[in-house]
């Protein structure tokens, strides 16, 4: 709050507003002079009622005046105002989604709920939700019941994740839990005007042969959003073979019917609970409250149930937004869960049994052909299992696509609190189902990298979301926290997001990418879509080159690092996506950022090329990419003659250390040489931008030592991949913190090799001198990173966050099925 007044306080003259009400204050004054003049020409013959009249006040004057100053203050007050609304007004521009919601019916109900091990919603914004719980009796996990709902790393599952999953028909996924092994089978039939029906086939399985004939308990779940106050909902208590059943309506589907099937195996118990939720993010709570534990046939037969109804007394209309079916099976046994929507009017039979399996089949045959047709993996020469695995990097992908809906919270240069974004719609892949799910700006470009490839037309979709959260200076808040799911798991300091920090553009990749197609042949929708792109497109670029501008022409540097950060070895760069990758030891407004740089030239080159396809003038996108694009400006401004390489500037020494001064202090920055204005001379993965984003001359003579340094063991070279920074950095793998280990300072990023991979592509396959050893390093490195990822998703079940440059294996969260699932790309090569 401080800062805010201080900066309204400094506002120059220039900021203040030029309105017709400061022009009219001002001739109001000049009035008032007049009028004053011909006033005391009068007082002068009558001397005896004033002493002189230089010393007389002229009341016209005071008050004309007085008006003027109002109206001045007034304008600035409202221009004040009017600068704290911009950053939470829309751009003035036509919206890029056309089609939403029913508008799309077969992509309107899915596994939306990547968050959850197994949900579904609708693409609407007071959607009913589904979803699967389960425990096993006599398992626990931190003293209490160890009931399984959201993702979380805590559950230390040896595996779970998406075999099968195509984005808009089925999917198939495996979830091995401690005791017992879970197959959820997800698939859908069109019809009506509400997406059409859908079926859940879920499988219990023993884990070991000492876990057959054990038990486990399987809830189901119906919820209403709350904010969806017309919808209702009427459980159905169930047989032996039908468990239960919910009749409802709700804005998002209309009427529906949902039943709960015992498939096969026994079914030894079965519960209903219908209440009210305390909240779509504590569903998990209120089953707990609701379990009781009941007496069987005989005194030691107990087990544990669902509480039946349950309503607070103050509760009078006793009306449930929140039903749940469970049923206790001996191991192995199966349900099924059969929706319908009250608008099929002509349907073959419930799909469920045999019906239910075909469709199955069929949609899965489907996917195996098209993934074959797409990536060529048999063609290449890939065995089974690898392809198996491909197979599952892509789907839990696709997988975990989620639909949220919310406002962000969002502070801007004029804001002295934070304010709410607008409510808007988020269709978006997440990078980590358990640790991160909900959408990154940044890692979103990466992930449709990959969707794009798969289906074009749901990473349009996804992109047009994303551009439609863009505000009215042409920002877009680059992590997005929307709804209370969402919400409930991000730490509270992470939740504002401030409307001077930017991201990497890597939604341009994802265009660079798609442009080859739209190059080749550009339909009408392509058309359209690029046309209704262009003015967010054109405003994104220039909020970039107004904001993150440097101080000398040709320079660009991220906003967000804070120079008062002492009790960090390197303040953090965490709008660059880089987190904690080292920069200039002490930020000041002379850093010049290379990779930011970079983004730039490949912004200002796809711009170009977009306004050449949807007839716009590409000239200042053409001049702006031939300036940043020219190696000897690139050079000037970046090529440390010291270092012989690519780096960034700024005040900076490397004599610094993490210390504590006194025995209960923090731990802070010592800097035992004074910094001074200089390269930020170690090598890592902003050192290779350049060649990254393939800006370096196939013929310049740089590339071939950019080339030479990419091979060098003691720098980023490793038999698992390019590390992030050099072993012989003075940061390499050094705490930034007493808390934070390192992060960008050490590890393997799959995002990183995939640019590096796709860079190595292009120069192996582009004349040049260098164009040989181009591709003898491709062939290493694409080898090294495959063969790593494939090891230890074999050796741990999952496919992991970053990778340790020392012994390859995988660390950080996992599953994180986001970037580091471009794995496909580099098998497939499809660049």
């Amino acid at each position: 709050m401080k800062m805010a007044r201080q900066r309204r306080a400094k506002m120059s003259a220039s900021q203040l507003p030029s309105s017709e009400h400061t022009l009219h204050g001002l001739a109001l004054l000049d009035d008032a002079r007049a009028l004053c003049r011909s006033e005391r020409s009068s007082r002068r013959e009558r001397k005896q009622r004033q002493r002189s009249d230089g010393n007389s006040w002229c009341p016209a004057l005071l008050y004309m005046t007085f008006a003027g100053v109002v109206i001045l203050v007034v304008a600035y007050f409202l221009y004040v105002g009017y600068m704290e609304t911009r950053i939470n007004t829309p751009i003035s521009a036509p919206k890029v989604i056309t089609k939403s919601g029913l508008a799309v019916p077969e992509r309107y109900w899915g596994t939306y709920r990547p968050g959850i091990y197994f949900g579904t919603r609708t693409r609407h914004p007071t959607s009913i939700v589904t979803g699967l719980m389960w425990f096993v009796p006599g398992h626990f996990q931190s003293n209490m019941l160890a009931l399984r709902h959201w993702c979380d790393q805590a559950d230390d599952l040896p595996k779970y994740g998406w075999q099968v999953h195509d984005g808009r028909n089925i999917g198939i996924q495996t979830i091995v839990d401690k005791h017992v092994i879970l197959h959820t089978n997800f698939v859908k039939r069109a019809g009506g005007q509400h997406g059409g029906d859908w079926s859940a086939r879920i499988s219990v399985l023993p884990k070991t042969r000492r876990e057959e004939g054990g038990q486990a308990s399987l809830l189901y779940y119906v919820a209403l959003d709350p904010d969806d106050g017309d919808s209702v909902l009427q459980p159905i208590v169930g047989t032996s073979h039908s468990l239960g059943s919910v009749r409802g309506i709700s804005d998002s589907v209309g009427g529906f019917h949902l039943h709960v099937l015992n498939a096969s195996g026994i079914v030894l118990h079965h519960h209903l609970l219908s209440t009210k939720h305390m909240g779509l993010h504590m569903l998990k709570e209120t089953v707990y409250k609701s379990l009781r534990v009941f007496q069987g046939k005989n005194e030691m037969d107990k087990y544990i149930g669902l509480a039946g109804e349950m309503f607070s007394h103050e509760d009078t209309d006793r009306l449930p937004n929140f039903v749940v079916y469970q049923a206790t099976g001996q191991v192995p046994f199966e349900i099924e869960v059969v929706y319908e929507s009250d608008s099929v009017v002509r349907r073959p039979g419930m799909l469920m049994g045999e019906s239910l399996t075909e469709e199955i089949e069929k949609y899965e045959k489907k996917f195996h052909v098209d993934f074959e047709k797409k990536f060529s993996m048999e063609a290449k020469g890939f065995d089974k299992e690898e392809i198996d695995f491909a197979k599952a990097a892509l789907s839990n992908m696709i997988g975990g696509i989620g639909y949220f809906y919310g406002a962000s919270k969002v502070l801007g240069e004029y804001n002295s609190d934070p304010v709410p974004y607008w409510k808007a719609a988020l269709y978006t892949a997440v990078p980590s189902r358990s640790f991160f799910p909900r959408g990154f700006l940044w890692d979103e470009g990466f992930h449709n990298l990959l969707i794009s490839k798969w289906d074009r037309e749901i990473s349009q979709d996804i992109l047009a979301h994303w551009f439609d959260l863009m505000n009215w200076d042409g920002w877009i808040p680059r992590e997005q926290i929307l709804g209370v799911e969402a919400r409930a798991r991000v730490p509270d300091e992470f939740v504002v997001q401030r409307g001077k920090n930017a991201n990497p553009p890597t939604l341009l990749l994802t265009l660079h990418s798609m442009m080859a197609g739209f190059k080749q042949e550009l339909s009408d929708d392509d058309y359209e879509y690029l046309s209704h792109l262009w003015p967010r497109l054109r405003a994104w670029y220039n909020w970039f080159n107004t904001t993150q501008f440097g101080d000398i022409p040709g320079t660009y540097r991220w906003r967000g690092r804070d120079p008062k950060a002492v009790q960090e070895l390197n303040p953090k760069t965490l709008t660059s996506g880089l987190d904690d990758y080292p920069r200039a030891s002490h930020p000041t407004a002379d850093e010049r950022h290379l990779d930011l740089r970079c983004w730039m030239t490949l912004a200002s080159g796809l711009m170009a090329d977009i306004a050449r396809l949807t007839e716009k003038d590409p000239s200042r996108f053409d001049d702006a990419y031939r300036y940043l694009s020219d190696n000897n400006v690139l050079d000037s401004l970046h090529w440390s003659y010291a270092a012989n390489g690519y780096m960034d500037y700024g005040l900076h020494t490397d004599d610094v250390e993490l210390k504590q001064l006194t025995p209960n202090s923090e731990m802070r920055r010592i800097a035992h040489t004074d910094p001074k204005l200089r390269f930020v001379d170690s090598f890592g993965y902003v050192s290779f931008f350049p060649f990254f984003l393939q800006i370096i001359d196939p013929y310049s003579a740089k590339l071939g030592k950019v080339l030479d340094d990419l091979r060098r063991p003691d720098l980023l070279w490793t038999s698992y991949g390019l590390r992030s920074l050099a072993k012989n950095s003075p940061l390499y793998n050094k705490r930034n913190t007493k808390h934070d280990p390192p992060y960008w300072r050490g590890p393997i990023w799959i995002n990183m090799n995939y640019l590096a991979v796709r860079a190595l592509y292009y120069y192996s396959n582009t004349d040049g001198p260098h164009q040989d050893l181009a591709k003898e390093i491709y062939t290493s490195l694409r080898q090294n990173v495959i063969s790593n990822i494939l090891r230890e998703y074999k050796r741990t079940g999952y496919i992991w966050e970053h990778y340790n440059d020392k012994t390859g294996r995988g660390e950080g969260c996992r599953p994180f099925t986001g970037w580091t699932a471009l794995v496909v790309l580099m098998m497939g090569e499809a660049f």
